[in-house]
């Protein structure tokens, strides 16, 4: 049945246009029925161009299970929720229900808004929120799903959003006026109802580590359970498996408790009160902690007696805020469900402070204007093999890059799998004609002082001779701001820089533009799709070794020591291997793409460990010579 749907003659070649038959789908597409039949565990990693995607859908819809499909980002789930199933369902010709289903931070909260409304009209009212809590309105009137992905009148980093969600926390559940209309409640029924179900693997983790209540399960019992972009799954499990608590749920419940004040509560003046002392405590803490984009040992941090003073400081005025909400309960739901919160984040800041408890990494996070907590497993093995067991069914993870070298080890031991089976299936592309890698000569060793002039020297005239049409990746935010400013003082193409507006944005303006240089960092290394002409050269700043005073990193090297284990080689250098093919797989994403991808990073060459990024490459000829970058990248205009 499977390989009669995937022939030329078959439903795909039939509802496809152009369709051709791939061993590699096909191989992968019977690889995934027979786990669904057996109720089996299998790993797979399918390279770019293998058409992953359809040979786990076809499988999955064919076998009559119901089926959650987890995915590593909203934007895989929005493609394949409206774009790739519906060509499956009607090539198939299946009948059975499928749903979208996000996290709840992602749906309107009909009450949130209402009370946003009351709050923005009063005299200290910001006018932009207010125009646009108005379009949010007119919006909310319209839509069936409540999903403020589709609501085009606000941007999706618009500020408006956090006040008109609920999180958690905040949500009143079946006290809620607004609880018969809840967005959230609607999809969560759509999906419950479903056969098959998307979902992505924050919500799919939330929900395994029953930290999403208030709704009793939220994914519904399943048979089958497929990962894509499942190299992501261990450290999204690490953040769930854990506890985290951040100056932002404070600064929500303060926000609510002004509301509350402001609406229900007008004679307890205490009510402002508290809401401004749990603001500037939060502020002056985030302050103590220092430079933004910063993550440190929390152990450390609690012997520091400024930080000691400020988290004390911190607890005394959520002890205050408990105190007055007590004595406002059952008088508004708003203020009743914020002295839940108040004594939830107290309990969490109280445990967070217990640094005494081995088998956890303690760290913390700073943003321009928020900071979070964090305790994180050392291992999510035992705990993501138990939920397994418990389960039961079958469990399918597929990447573009899970293996090292051809070893799944460093993969399924992260997660406690035990595969019956797992492969890799090479990339359809012909990279030896469509593509060149370099090493260039000459370069200084890595973190060497004035690193970025000298890249910016070398490599300005390949990039200025191939009119833009580059990614250059880099490891760190300060080596992309660096670069990015003396490109833009330097080169007579446009300069894009990650972070000045939103992703789509970027990549829009990048698409749209057709001769600009993008520097970029993390959030570019993965799950971006620029097909043609549009990208043809590739730079990577240098191999993208996790720093090494990274806090969850140390702490997955101590558990590797404690094991008598050889941290390098089982923790930091398959980590580095991993992100490495994931940045080199934004380069050749159609068998008519031709590029250079330039890795400037002697280590591939003078070290032993290069070998091992090298073989899990495809091969690419490589040559140490620009010139003949140059030359190649000239003849495909």
């Amino acid at each position: 049945m499977i390989s009669k749907t995937f022939s030329s003659d078959g439903a795909l070649g039939k509802a496809i246009p152009g369709f051709q038959p791939r061993q590699a789908q096909l191989d992968m597409a019977e690889a995934v029925h027979k786990a669904i039949k057996d109720e089996g565990q299998l790993v797979v990693e399918a390279g770019t161009g293998t058409g992953k995607t359809f040979a786990y859908l076809v499988p999955a819809l064919l076998s009559g299970k119901k089926t959650i499909i987890s995915t590593g980002s909203k934007n895989l789930q929005e493609q394949l929720y409206h774009r790739d199933l519906p060509l499956m369902t009607s090539a198939l010709g299946f009948y059975g229900q499928v749903a979208l289903l996000k996290g709840r931070a992602n749906y309107l909260c009909l009450d949130r808004l209402s009370r946003q409304m009351l709050e923005s009209h009063g005299h200290h009212a910001d006018p932009t929120l207010l125009s646009q809590l108005v379009k949010v309105r007119s919006w909310a009137s319209e839509t069936k799903t409540g999903d403020l992905g589709d609501c085009d009148e606000i941007a999706e980093d618009s500020p408006v959003i956090p006040t008109i969600t609920s999180t958690n926390d905040n949500c009143l559940g079946k006290e809620c006026p607004a609880y018969s209309e809840c967005f959230v409640l609607k999809a969560r029924k759509k999906a419950l109802d479903a056969d098959l179900v998307v979902v992505n693997h924050h919500l799919f983790l939330a929900d395994l580590a029953i930290k999403e209540t208030g709704f009793g399960e939220l994914i519904p019992e399943a048979d089958v359970f497929i990962f894509d972009e499942a190299h992501q799954l261990p450290d999204i499990a690490s953040q769930y498996f854990g506890q985290s608590v951040s100056s932002r749920q404070i600064q929500e419940l303060a926000k609510d408790i002004e509301i509350g004040y402001r609406t229900e509560a007008k004679d307890m003046r205490q009510l402002q009160k508290v809401a401004e002392k749990l603001v500037q405590t939060s502020s002056d803490m985030r302050i103590t902690l220092g430079e933004p984009g910063f993550r440190g040992n929390w152990r450390e941090a609690l012997n520091s007696p400024s930080i000691k003073r400020d988290v004390e400081r911190l607890l005394e005025t959520l002890d205050f805020a408990v105190d007055v909400l007590k004595l406002a309960l059952g008088r508004s739901q708003l203020l009743d469900a914020a002295f839940e919160r108040a004594n939830l984040i107290k309990g969490r800041i109280d445990r967070v402070c217990d640094v005494s408890i081995t088998g956890y990494s303690y760290w913390f996070d700073t943003t321009p204007r928020h900071f979070s907590l964090h305790i994180t497993p050392l291992s999510v093995a035992d705990k993501f093999h138990e939920q397994i067991e418990m389960k039961q069914g079958a469990w399918i993870f597929t990447s573009a890059t899970l293996a090292v070298g051809d070893d799944f080890g460093h993969f399924t031991s992260r997660l406690g799998l035990t595969p019956k089976q797992q492969f890799s299936l090479p990339s359809p592309f012909d990279y030896q004609t469509q593509a060149r890698l370099c090493v260039p000569r000459y370069l200084p060793e890595p973190n060497s002082p004035g690193m970025a002039d000298k890249l910016v020297r070398l490599l300005g005239p390949v990039i200025e001779q191939n009119q833009g049409r580059c990614f250059f990746l880099c490891t760190s935010h300060s080596m992309m701001r660096e670069l990015g400013e003396r490109f833009r003082d330097t080169l007579t193409v446009p300069v894009l820089m990650q972070g000045e507006t939103s992703k789509q944005k970027t990549l829009a303006e990048f698409m749209e533009l057709g001769n600009a240089l993008l520097v970029a960092t993390g959030a570019f290394w993965e799950g971006i799709d620029v097909r043609g002409d549009a990208l043809s050269c590739v730079i990577i700043d240098k191999l993208p070794f996790t720093a090494p005073d990274d806090p969850l990193l140390k702490a997955r090297i101590e558990d590797c020591q404690l094991k008598g284990g050889e941290p390098f080689a089982q923790v930091q250098l398959p980590d580095a291997v991993i992100t490495l093919k994931q940045g080199v797989g934004r380069l050749i994403r159609d068998k008519t793409d031709r590029g250079a991808l330039i890795i400037c990073d002697n280590r591939l060459v003078t070290r032993d460990y290069g070998g091992i990024f090298l073989a899990s490459l495809p091969s690419i000829p490589r040559t140490r010579d620009l010139n003949i970058i140059k030359d190649f990248l000239s003849q495909q205009k």
